[in-house]
């Protein structure tokens, strides 16, 4: 609704009605400022001022009518609107001129214009005033009408990518949960309980973690880490010595921020394609260091790569039913998060390994805590 329901582009127009008043009140003042001061400066006495008073008053009133119909016609078709608004100008425009003529001949019985005279001496000035004020209504609410679609659609922006992210975050979570849940199925039937009872109790404190965490928040590169621990913490539980995993965090981009649970991913995907197919297992190395100005994560296996045919072009990684997303979902979610000021690079060894390289800019936060307990 136009000035009275319509969000705010600045803070005059917090309160509509309050705004609406003001600019109506001030406005009146200044046309009857203007007008006394013009009339006394030509030579006017001062009982001039008391028709102009009247005028004001008369046009102030009228105003507030012409802002009722309005307000009911701006959003009508502009046919409808445009010319029932002239309309409604016109029918003000001569009761306001036929009010300054009648005060003017009341207060000026002998005067030598008539009151034809007078009548039409008024219209040109309070059809102009009125054109004025209408113009300015019109531009004003068309101004806070744009405003509030642009805020909508930067709103449905947001909304749009807060679910997109989401959306690819919650596709991370089930693949894990699958495995993790299918080998503690597996050890309850060989009734290694106490086994079992360990990966629940990791699983419930990985859990923790990302419930307690927004799908599409930020999280410290620690945090980020501490996390894959507790990830790694499980799998060690299915592969013992042969997931052999190392870390070499430089602390000076410990506090730099990413999608949360963006790295993940990249460790499930080492351990099932390197880990899991050889009989000694892999390494799994996790490096971040800074590179100008930017943080560059590597994630790299011992594994015996990527074969020609079994890579996904579009992806660069294996796509079977058990990889989900890939690496595609990754590249998404920097997209999303870092727009195209990241980068995404994948390599695969001579001799084998798989390697995976992220850049993106180094954002500083505080140091957050994990959110979690080891139990």
């Amino acid at each position: 609704m136009p000035l009275f329901g319509l969000s705010s582009p600045g803070p005059f127009f917090d309160n509509k009605v309050r705004a609406f008043w003001n600019l109506q009140i001030l406005g009146w003042l200044a046309w009857l400022g203007l007008r006394g001061i013009s009339g006394l400066a030509n030579g006017q006495p001062l009982a001039f001022l008391i028709p102009q008073t009247v005028s004001a008053i008369t046009g102030f009133s009228l105003s507030l009518i012409l802002s009722v119909c309005y307000r009911t016609l701006i959003n009508r078709r502009p046919l409808l609107m445009w010319g029932v608004s002239f309309g409604l100008a016109g029918v003000a425009t001569a009761l306001w001129a036929f009010t300054d003529a009648w005060v003017a001949q009341i207060q000026n019985p002998n005067s030598d214009a008539g009151f034809t005279g007078l009548l039409l001496g008024a219209v040109y000035i309070d059809a102009t005033s009125l054109a004025a004020w209408s113009a300015l209504y019109f531009a004003i609410n068309y101004f806070l009408q744009l405003e509030e679609q642009n805020d909508r659609v930067l709103r449905l922006e947001a909304q749009a990518a807060s679910a997109q992210l989401a959306m690819l975050r919650y596709q991370l979570n089930p693949h894990f949960l699958f495995n993790t849940l299918n080998s503690i199925s597996t050890l309850v039937l060989l009734k290694q309980s106490e086994p079992a009872n360990a990966m629940l109790s990791r699983l419930s404190a990985f859990l923790r973690y990302t419930l307690a965490n927004e799908p599409t928040a930020q999280v410290t590169l620690a945090q980020e880490i501490e996390t894959l621990k507790l990830y790694l913490d499980i799998e060690k539980m299915r592969f013992e010595e042969r997931l052999r995993p190392h870390f070499a965090i430089d602390p000076a981009v410990a506090r730099a921020r990413l999608p949360s649970l963006l790295l993940q991913p990249l460790i499930e995907n080492a351990i099932k394609y390197a880990v899991t197919p050889q009989e000694d297992g892999a390494d799994i190395t996790i490096s971040a260091q800074l590179a100008g100005q930017n943080v560059r994560i590597t994630v790299s296996d011992t594994g015996s790569g990527l074969s020609a045919d079994g890579a996904d072009p579009t992806t660069g990684f294996v796509a079977t039913e058990s990889t989900g997303v890939g690496l595609a979902n990754i590249r998404d979610r920097l997209a999303q998060a870092f727009g195209d000021q990241h980068r995404f690079d994948t390599q695969t060894g001579a001799d084998g390994g798989f390697t995976v390289v992220i850049e993106f800019p180094f954002q500083p936060d505080g140091q957050m805590t994990i959110g979690t307990e080891r139990t």
